[in-house]
Parts: structure tokens; sequence; C-alpha cells
């Protein structure tokens, strides 16, 4: 069983019962906690999210193993440049993601630990990307669109959609933001690759 700490500080009843219907352990940990055995930390920044961020990163600091947070479909932006958070879930908890997500983060899950795309990976476990092995920098949001993109190659999304699958439930920033994404991606693929996602006019996009 993965045993995944929690903040101390933070309401522990719905974290510890959804890590239990998950098959994980939660274990409280309190400042300078550093000895556990811990496969992740979950942290919840649905609640004063800018201190639960502070302690985020203070567990991250101090036991040293890849940080989950759970946020509400708004709380999107407060990740982009929190590159250090290895994954994010959005309420309401889905025990069956929440252990699937756990299980990778833990390197607990066999099989898939990257998704590519011709010279183009994404490292599932670290939140790289790479392209002909040579990092570029995407923020958590571009991760998530690309990666969203990579599992699932040929299909058509709607911008709707994509907010939807990629941003969250009931997400409410409106299509420009997957329209101001997938441009940032496609500067960052760079020119030779930029047509790898294509506009699908009175539709959305369609990548590969």
């Amino acid at each position: 069983m993965i045993t995944v700490a929690v903040s101390s500080a933070a309401d522990l009843q719905e974290l510890t019962e959804a890590l239990m219907l998950a098959g994980a352990l939660a274990t409280p940990v309190e400042a300078g906690d550093a000895d556990g055995e811990w496969g992740v930390a979950l942290v919840d920044l649905r609640s004063e999210p800018l201190q639960q961020l502070r302690e985020a990163r203070r567990i991250s600091e101090d036991i040293g193993c890849p940080v989950m947070v759970v946020i509400t479909s708004t709380q999107t932006t407060l990740l982009e440049h929190e590159r250090w958070i290895a994954d994010f879930i959005n309420e309401p908890i889905d025990t069956l993601e929440l252990r699937l997500r756990v299980s990778r983060l833990a390197g607990h899950e066999e099989g898939i630990q990257s998704v590519e795309y011709k010279s183009l990976e994404l490292n599932l476990a670290t939140y790289q990307a790479t392209i002909d092995a040579k990092p570029i920098d995407l923020t958590y949001m571009e991760y998530e669109l690309l990666r969203y993109f990579i599992e699932h190659q040929g299909r058509v999304w709607s911008r709707e959609q994509l907010l939807q699958k990629v941003w969250g439930y009931d997400y409410f920033g409106g299509a420009r933001t997957v329209d101001v994404h997938v441009r940032r991606l496609r500067s960052k693929l760079g020119e030779e690759r930029a047509s790898w996602i294509t506009t699908v006019r009175s539709v959305g996009y369609r990548f590969g």
C-alpha cells in the first residue's frame, strides 16, 4: 500500500477517506518531518490556497517526494508557475483517478512512464518535456494540454471539450484560454513542429 503524506494543518477527513478508497494510506506530516517513507504528498488547496501552497512547498522541501494538490476548477492558474508540483486533481475527487495518479507518482504504476510523439517526449514522473532529448520549458497547463493531445492523437476536440478535460469540470476560463495555450505550444514546439496541432475550422483542434 502506498503511504501518502498529508498536511496536518488541513481537514484530513475527506482526504483520508478518499485515499483509503483509492487504496492508499494517509499519514499526517508535521513541520520538520523527514523520516517517513512516503510515496507521495497530497495537499488540499481548496481552502486558504496561498497558505496551503506554502505548506505544500514546505512538505516538498522536508520530505522530498512528489507533491500532488487538490484544487477547484477555478484554481488552475495557481499552478502556472509552480513547476515543483508534480500533479493535481480537481474536485470532486474521483477515487479511481486519485488511485491512478498516486500510483504513477509513487512509481508503482507498471508500464507507461512517459508519452511520446515523434521526437517529443513527456516524462510523466518528472513533468519534463523534451524534443530530441533537449528540454523545453512548458507551464503546468501547457504540459497538461500537450499530454492530453498526445494521449488522444488524431481526434478532433472542441475548445469546450478541452476546457473540461484538461482544465477541469465546469472551468469558466472561456474558449480563448485554449487558443492562447495552443498558440504558446506551437511556438515552443518550433516552426517545423507547429503543424502537429491542427486547427479544425469551426470545431477545435486535432493533434497528430
